[in-house]
């Protein structure tokens, strides 16, 4: 099962945290807007993620809800037909959650920089470092702790758990008046 290492951090703004991360990047931006329903899982989380209306991807992952950088480990399967599979998984397992955000994707070596500004929570940084094949779950850590620096992220930025679980608690900082323009109607929603 493929793994990374990855962290979520609370940021003032994806405007503000943009120039660092292309700075330091080897390819990108890529804007990307993504739609996650989340099922019902015992065993971790399962999501689809559309893309469009002929693009999405199953996402099943497992990774612990500690703060700081944590392994992740997980498996992509691509769909062409997204709103079927989201019927079809909504019957059989029942959906636990929805999660919509604009995120602007940075590559640095076999880092994936998502900078995201996710509806009524506001803007965050996630950081996926895609370990190898045999790599060490320390080297991957190193790696996070030193892009988080080059940002400029403190660890009292650090947030524990996905973004569902925040929009799920009655307790969340929630953002006030996200950015309407960031959330285009169409998002390839079934409503």
């Amino acid at each position: 099962m493929p793994m990374n290492i990855e962290i979520k951090a609370r940021i003032e703004s994806v405007d503000s945290l943009f120039p660092k991360a292309a700075e330091i990047a080897d390819k990108g931006p890529i804007e990307i807007a993504q739609d996650d329903t989340f099922f019902t899982c015992p065993n971790g989380r399962l999501k689809l993620r559309v893309l469009s209306p002929t693009e999405g991807q199953l996402i099943f992952y497992r990774r612990s809800d500690k703060k700081g950088p944590k392994e992740s480990f997980y498996l992509v399967s691509p769909t062409t037909t997204p709103d079927t599979l989201r019927e079809s998984l909504s019957l059989a397992y029942g959906q636990y959650g929805h999660v919509r955000k604009m995120r602007t994707l940075f590559l640095a070596g076999n880092t994936r920089i998502h900078l995201d500004r996710v509806e009524g929570l506001g803007d965050f940084l996630e950081l996926e470092v895609v370990l190898s094949e045999g790599e060490a779950i320390e080297a991957g850590q190193a790696v996070a702790r030193e892009i988080m620096d080059k940002l400029g992220i403190l660890p009292d930025q650090l947030i524990e758990g996905a973004y569902i679980d925040l929009l799920n608690s009655p307790d969340a900082e929630r953002s006030v008046g996200t950015d309407g323009q960031r959330f285009p109607k169409n998002l390839y929603r079934a409503e």
